[in-house]
C-alpha cells in the first residue's frame, strides 16, 4: 500500500512538472485525466488500508487489489501515449510483487490478465476502436505495420511472464531458506535447553538407582520368604511392580540424561525397519486394527549403532500407531536424497498434534497420553544429535502427523 501511496504522488509530482513544462505535449484534458487517476489511486490505497482490518479472506482483497493495479497500469499506458507509453516498464513490477503476495500461481494468473489487457489496447488503438489521446504521435501503433506491433506486444507479454516465473522462484527460495533457519534456530534452542536438563537429570537420576536398586533387591528376597495372607502377597506384587517402573522410569531418565555412545557401523536400514516393524506387528495390543504400509527403497547402507537405530523408529512408530488409535493408516518411507543422503519418512492419520504443543513434545515429561513417561521423543532427539541429525514434525490437529530425519548413506560392505 505504502508503494502505491509514493507511485501516485511520483505520478501527480511528473504530471505536474510535465504540465508545466510542456503544456502541448499532451491535451488539457489527458492531464486532467492523469490527476484523476492519480485521485483514484490514492483513494484506492485508502480503501485497502481500510478493508484490511475488516476483511477475513486477506488472499482475495490482495487479489482485487492487484487486478485494479493491473486496469490502473493499462489506464495510465493508454492516458500517457498508449503504444508509445514508457510507462509499460510497470507492468514486471507488478507481476514482481504478486509473485511475492500471490505466489507462483497468483502471478502467473497476473502476467495472463496483464497480457489480454495490454494486447486488447494496443489493437483497439491499431485499429482505431479506441482513438489515441494524441494522434499526431510519431510513435502511435497505427504508423507501423501489424507485424511490428504484434512483436512489441508479445515483448511485454514474455517480460511478463519470464518475471513472474524468476520472482515465483526466488520467493519461493527466500521462504524456504527462511523456514530452513528458524527449524535449525529452534533445533539449537532445543539442544540448548535439553542439555541443561541432561546435566541435572544425570546426578538426580544416580541418586535414586542405587536405593532404588537395593530396595528392589530386598522386596525380591522378601517376596522369597513367602506369605500366608493373600492380601500381603498382592501387596508385594504391587510394591514389585511399582518399583521396577520406576527403575525404568529412571533408566529412560539416564539415557535422556546421558545417551551412551553407540558403535557406529554401516547397517542396512531397510532390514533395519523391517525387523522392528515384525515386532511392532507382534505387539497385538499396539497393532491392532492399524494399517502400517511400508515403501521402503531396497539396499539403502547408513552409518549407525543398530541398537540406536531400531530404538529411534520403534518409538516413532510406536507413537504414530497409538495416535491413530485401533484404526487407521500408518506408512513408513525411505527417501533417498541427491546429497548421498536418506530421509525417513513416518505419516499416520491420527488426531495430529497442536501448534502450542509441538515446541513442548521434546521436554522430558510432557505427554498428552493417558499413560507413558512423555521421554520417548527427548530419548530420539538425543540419540539422533549424536549422528548430527535432527527430528522434524509437522503435524495437523485432526489430520495427522508427519515425522522425518535424515541420515548419511553409506557404501554397502564388502
Amino acid at each position: 500500500m505504502a508503494f502505491r501511496v509514493v507511485f501516485a504522488l511520483l505520478l501527480l509530482g511528473s504530471t505536474y512538472i510535465v504540465h508545466l513544462k510542456q503544456p502541448f505535449s499532451l491535451s488539457v484534458s489527458s492531464f486532467f485525466r492523469l490527476y484523476g487517476l492519480v485521485a483514484f489511486i490514492l483513494f484506492c490505497s485508502l480503501s485497502y488500508a481500510v478493508a484490511y482490518f475488516h476483511v477475513r479472506n486477506l488472499l482475495r482483497l490482495a487479489y482485487v487489489q492487484i487486478g485494479l493495479d493491473t486496469v490502473t497500469v493499462t489506464t495510465l499506458v493508454y492516458l500517457s501515449g498508449g503504444f508509445d507509453s514508457s510507462y509499460s516498464f510497470l507492468y514486471p513490477v507488478v507481476c514482481i510483487y504478486s509473485s511475492i503476495l500471490l505466489y507462483r500461481q497468483g502471478s502467473l494468473i497476473i502476467s495472463g490478465l496483464i497480457s489480454i489487457q495490454y494486447t486488447a489496447l494496443i489493437w483497439f488503438e491499431y485499429f482505431n476502436i479506441i482513438p489515441p489521446l494524441a494522434p499526431d504521435r510519431i510513435y502511435s501503433a497505427v504508423r507501423y505495420h501489424w507485424s511490428y506491433v504484434t512483436y512489441q506486444i508479445l515483448i511485454i507479454i514474455l517480460a511478463c511472464v519470464v518475471v513472474s516465473l524468476l520472482s515465483s522462484y526466488l520467493v519461493e527460495q527466500t521462504r524456504q531458506a527462511k523456514k530452513e533457519v528458524k527449524a535449525m534456530q529452534d533445533h539449537v534452542s532445543r539442544v540448548d535447553k535439553l542439555a541443561s536438563l541432561g546435566e541435572m537429570a544425570a546426578g538426580l537420576a544416580h541418586e535414586i538407582k542405587n536405593p532404588l536398586a537395593s530396595m528392589v533387591g530386598s522386596i525380591q528376597l522378601l517376596g522369597k520368604e513367602g506369605f500366608d495372607d493373600p492380601d500381603q502377597k498382592k501387596l508385594m506384587a504391587i510394591v514389585l511392580r511399582e518399583a521396577n517402573r520406576l527403575s525404568s522410569l529412571v533408566n529412560n531418565f539416564l539415557l535422556f540424561a546421558k545417551t551412551p555412545n553407540g558403535q557406529a557401523r554401516p547397517v542396512c536400514l531397510t532390514d533395519e525397519i523391517e525387523e522392528t516393524l515384525v515386532l511392532l506387528e507382534k505387539d497385538g495390543n499396539r497393532h491392532d486394527g492399524v494399517d502400517i504400509t511400508r515403501d521402503l527403497k531396497p539396499d539403502l547402507w547408513v552409518e549407525m549403532d543398530p541398537v540406536h537405530l531400531r530404538q529411534v523408529i520403534w518409538n516413532l512408530l510406536l507413537n504414530a500407531v497409538e495416535a491413530v488409535g485401533e484404526s487407521g493408516c500408518v506408512i513408513i518411507r525411505t527417501i533417498p536424497e541427491k546429497n548421498e543422503s536418506v530421509i525417513v519418512e513416518i505419516v499416520d492419520n491420527g488426531i495430529g498434534i497442536d501448534s502450542a504443543d509441538i515446541e513442548k513434545i521434546f521436554i522430558p515429561f510432557f505427554t498428552n497420553k493417558s499413560h507413558g513417561t512423555g521421554l520417548g521423543l527427548s530419548i530420539v532427539h538425543n540419540l539422533l544429535e549424536g549422528y548430527q541429525s535432527r527430528l522434524d514434525i509437522q503435524s495437523t490437529p485432526g489430520q495427522g502427523t508427519t515425522v522425518s530425519f535424515m541420515l548419511k548413506v553409506v557404501e554397502k560392505p564388502d
